[in-house]
This record gives C-alpha cells, sequence and structure tokens, in this order.
C-alpha cells in the first residue's frame, strides 16, 4: 500500500513555515521587556491561566518547642487570551528574487508587528485585550509639571503596595519635557543631567522606553513580575502558489500575544503637563 508523505509530493502540498523566537526578531517590542512571558496559547478561544499567590504576611514568630498554626495560602489566577497580529506582502516573483528584498521586506515586517503590538499593549480598549492605559485599578499619580515629585510619591506608593518597578514607559515628548527640567527656578543645569553620552536613559534610577504609541503627555511606570503575557513564535510562511497566474510569491507573518494584570495596583500613571498633550 503507497502513502503519500511530504517528501514525495509538490511543495503546494507541504508549504515551508519558518518560526522565530520572538526575542531574536521582535526584541524592541514592549510586551517583552516589561512583561513576564508565562506562556503560549494557539487560538482565540483557548485561555492561558496563570496561578500566583496573593500577599498574606502571616508569617510569626513563635517560641521554642510551640506549634506552629497552619495558615493557607491565597491562591488565585489571571485568564489570559490572545489576538493575532497579521502582515501579508505581495511581491513580483522578479521583486521577490531581487538581492536585497528579503532583508529589506523583513525589516519592514517586523518593524509593522512591533509597531502594532506596542499600540496594542499601551492603548488597546476592547476585550480581550485591555491596554494598560486603559486597565482598572492601576494607580494615578497625576501630573509631573516643575519637578519630578508626583513621580517621586507614585513610584513610593507602587512600592508601598509591594512593587518593585522595572521601568517608565514614556512618549518621545514627555521625555523631553523631562529632561529639560531645571535643578531650579533661576538654573538652565537639567535636572537629570546633560544626557548627552547615556547609554541608557534613566530616571529614578529605572531604565525609560520610549514608545511613540503612547499618548504624548503620559507615563506609566511598571513592574515586570505584575504583568503576564502569553507569547507565540513569529511564524513566516511563503507560497508561490496563492499568486500563480500573476507569477508572484507571498510573504505571510503572524504573531500571537495577550497579556493581563496580575497586580494592577503595581503600575502606575501619570502625566507630564510641559509635553505637548500633557495636562
Amino acid at each position: 500500500m503507497a502513502i503519500t508523505t511530504t517528501p514525495t509530493t509538490a511543495a503546494a502540498w507541504s508549504p515551508d513555515v519558518y518560526t522565530f523566537a520572538p526575542e531574536d526578531v521582535l526584541p524592541n517590542a514592549l510586551i517583552l521587556q516589561t512583561s513576564f512571558v508565562a506562556g503560549d496559547i494557539e487560538g482565540d478561544e483557548p485561555s492561558l491561566h496563570v496561578g500566583y499567590v496573593t500577599d498574606t504576611l502571616d508569617a510569626t514568630y513563635v517560641a521554642e518547642g510551640a506549634e506552629i498554626a497552619d495558615s493557607s495560602p491565597g491562591l488565585d489566577e489571571v485568564e489570559i487570551k490572545t489576538k493575532k497580529i497579521s502582515r501579508l506582502v505581495n511581491l513580483s516573483n522578479e521583486q521577490y528574487n531581487q538581492q536585497q528584498t528579503a532583508a529589506t521586506v523583513a525589516a519592514s515586517v517586523a518593524r509593522d508587528l512591533t509597531a502594532k503590538a506596542d499600540l496594542s499593549y499601551l492603548g488597546e480598549n476592547a476585550d480581550p485585550l485591555i491596554g494598560l492605559l486603559h486597565a482598572a485599578d492601576v494607580i494615578d499619580g497625576g501630573a509631573v509639571s516643575d519637578s519630578l515629585d508626583a513621580l517621586v510619591d507614585l513610584v513610593a506608593e507602587l512600592e508601598n503596595n509591594g512593587s518593585t518597578p522595572s521601568a517608565i514607559i514614556l512618549d518621545p515628548l514627555s521625555w523631553a519635557a523631562a529632561r529639560k527640567l531645571k535643578v531650579g527656578t533661576d538654573y538652565n543645569a537639567a535636572l537629570l543631567g546633560a544626557g548627552t553620552n547615556d547609554a541608557q536613559p534613566m530616571m529614578l534610577s529605572l531604565p525609560i522606553f520610549r514608545s511613540r504609541f503612547i499618548p504624548a503627555g503620559t507615563g506609566i511606570v511598571v513592574d515586570k513580575t505584575a504583568i503576564a503575557s502569553a507569547v507565540g513564535p513569529v511564524k513566516i510562511a511563503t507560497s508561490e502558489h496563492a499568486l500563480f497566474s500573476s507569477d508572484a510569491v507571498q510573504v505571510r507573518a503572524t504573531w500571537r500575544i495577550g497579556w493581563k494584570l496580575v497586580r494592577p495596583t503595581r503600575i502606575g500613571r501619570f502625566t507630564v503637563a510641559s509635553a505637548p498633550g500633557g495636562s
């Protein structure tokens, strides 16, 4: 009995699909830099259930030889659903086979996937994905105006809630406004230093991630351990058959992501009053 296998059939019956670790091809995506990746799921309907233990503060001192009272851990979970980001590119066979086309198209697709992921991660406001700017119970730190006092207070409040802040996300205009803050009314020295050779932009000892997809005049203080995410591999597929009659090639890229705040009171939002769009 003959068995049909992929090695013996035409390529149309077993098209190539390549998968890449998102950390390798989309390293700048905010979801990879500011959340902890808990797993990966396929499909719009399945969910990733991420368990966590709520802090109960039940540890006590006991005398030598005394019986230790038991206490039940606070077990909870968040449910993450994902959505698929996609990009489809049609290229003539002649264009596809040009020396620089593959690398240039790959770079463009990577930028596109990252841009859509960042835009959703920050500003999405429809189930199942709610962006950090719209998540419930996130701490509002108010406006940063002539000094960093409001931001200092916000970070302190987050830490008082058990947070370990790991980064600040700002739009470029807000970062520029923060860099212009002076040490005093009659001084020209910048509060954050000259910044002419910063290897990594920092503020309050926290790394700064700048994103043009966060509204102008807006910032977020994040704790990476307080945001759970589901992130799949980046999948790239090419086909010479979908556009066979046009002698063309299709390149398809997909990436499935989702996230949920585990402890929203460990995340903070603020505005930068002196930035365009700030309040």
